[in-house]
């Protein structure tokens, strides 16, 4: 009699832990907009969920602490004039979060610490180039102020944000239809695209050229999702002939077969893959399923192994996931998720169930630390560095705020001017605008109360 035996992995028991709902973020009214984006962009200070907006693109900018209810009038970053289709914060400013949207614009913003007490309708700069709308917003893992973006018009552009110009173009020749992801390599010397002309492609992003190419990863008409994994592999979702959701490893030296290929059911929502580079596991969250799927890469076949299922009630709009740093490695935390209800967001928090409460050096090898390693310029000239880590051993302790410096010369005519000479009001103004809010939204209240009670007064004449 034979016996199974079953693969060790530090990682085998990981459990997904909702939030309790004080700590949950409470009436908020998540975008409508069909487009597959994860909605949600999470640091270590702030949480960015897109929301409904009339007349016009907004998103919700909330700091991590402030959960519950939140005020109907709270203010929004609402400089779009179409609706926002993807968001992402800066991997090296927790204060500066890029936009795309519907207006075909990209739009670079900057929070300040504690969150908006206004409504932000002024972004530092404004980047115009695509024809049609922009669904696709990554930064660059180590390179400072560069920032991809990817449109409907089948156009990838790279931006330097310090200057507001385009300095990549990778046009229709390249993405002869639309683009559904695009991923950084781990070093940003690559970027994974996939499109819906059925083809994979690692390209070159400075020569504009095609390094491997794989067509008809999965058989299946629906998107197909790539991201960059460990050890120059790449992880594709999508679904096959039968409509049935696949996820592959493909080795990208040896494009021809897959690594693994494992068939997961027959939902029909498209799967997002996160993957963290630390504990080498993916993350597979579907737009309109109850479930996020975890699996563990190794250098050994199977390659892929399936860990398990986080699995709730309610389906989920959109997800985010929160960098390293962010997490609590006190509690044994290697991921959390931000899930998007239609009316809610919700903290989900993966944890390795250990029973010491001291730090677990074999769960935190050094992580991206928010340091570039290197400048726009330096990557533009055709350097390359793996980014730069940090201990997470006493916890993360962010560096003091940094101001977004964006130089444009005498192209001043339709954007705004860098942050310093814009006249940026000082602390103590902002101590006291905050106050002046305050003080009008209990003034708001106390109103609300009397009309109410003057209603009932009215209704039981």
């Amino acid at each position: 009699m034979s016996r199974q035996v079953v693969r060790s992995s530090k990682f085998r028991h990981v459990f997904g832990q909702p939030a309790k709902a004080d700590q949950c973020y409470e009436d908020v009214r998540v975008s409508q907009t069909t487009w597959d984006s994860g909605f949600c962009a999470v640091n270590p200070k702030f949480v960015a969920l897109i929301c409904e907006a009339s007349g016009g693109g907004a998103f919700l900018v909330l700091p991590l602490g402030k959960t519950g209810r939140v005020d109907k009038n709270v203010p929004m970053v609402c400089g779009h004039t179409a609706p926002v289709l993807d968001i992402a914060w800066c991997p090296h400013n927790d204060n500066v979060i890029a936009s795309g949207s519907e207006d075909c614009t990209v739009m670079v913003w900057e929070i300040p610490d504690g969150g908006l007490v206004l409504p932000l309708r002024e972004p530092v700069v404004t980047l115009e180039g695509h024809t049609k709308r922009v669904g696709i917003v990554s930064w660059h893992p180590t390179a400072q102020n560069v920032l991809l973006s990817a449109g409907c018009d089948n156009v990838i552009l790279v931006w330097d944000v310090g200057t507001g110009e385009a300095v990549l173009t990778l046009g229709p020749d390249v993405h002869p239809d639309t683009i559904y992801s695009v991923d950084w390599s781990r070093d940003g010397t690559l970027i994974c695209t996939s499109c819906r002309d059925k083809r994979v492609r690692i390209i070159e992003p400075r020569k504009g050229t095609i390094v491997a190419e794989k067509d008809r990863p999965h058989e299946g008409t629906r998107p197909v999702h790539a991201v960059f994994v460990s050890d120059g592999k790449i992880l594709t979702t999508g679904f096959s002939r039968m409509s049935e959701r696949q996820v592959a490893l493909w080795d990208t030296k040896h494009l021809e077969e897959p690594l693994s290929l494992q068939e997961l059911d027959t939902s029909s929502g498209v799967l997002l893959p996160f993957f963290d580079p630390d504990t080498n596991i993916v993350y597979l969250c579907g737009k309109g399923d109850s479930s996020i799927r975890y699996f563990e890469i190794t250098s050994e076949a199977p390659f892929l192994h399936y860990l398990s299922m986080f699995s709730s009630k309610e389906s989920q709009r959109g997800m985010g996931y929160m960098p390293k740093r962010g997490l609590e490695v006190n509690k044994c935390e290697i991921a959390r998720f931000y899930k998007l209800h239609e009316r809610r967001c919700e903290p989900i928090a993966m944890t390795v169930p250990r029973k010491s409460d001291l730090f677990q050096e074999d769960l935190y090898p050094p992580t991206a630390g928010p340091d570039p390693a290197l400048t726009a310029e330096e990557w533009l000239g055709g350097r390359d560095a793996s980014p730069l880590l940090i201990s997470l051993k006493d916890g993360y302790v962010p560096p003091k705020s940094r101001e977004l410096r964006v130089h444009r010369g005498l192209d001043t005519g339709r954007r705004r001017a860098a942050p310093e000479a814009s006249g940026t009001p000082s602390s103590d103004a902002v101590s006291r605008l905050e106050e002046e809010m305050k003080k009008l939204q209990a003034t708001v209240q106390e109103l609300q109360k009397r009309l109410d009670r003057l209603e009932e007064t009215v209704q039981a004449k």
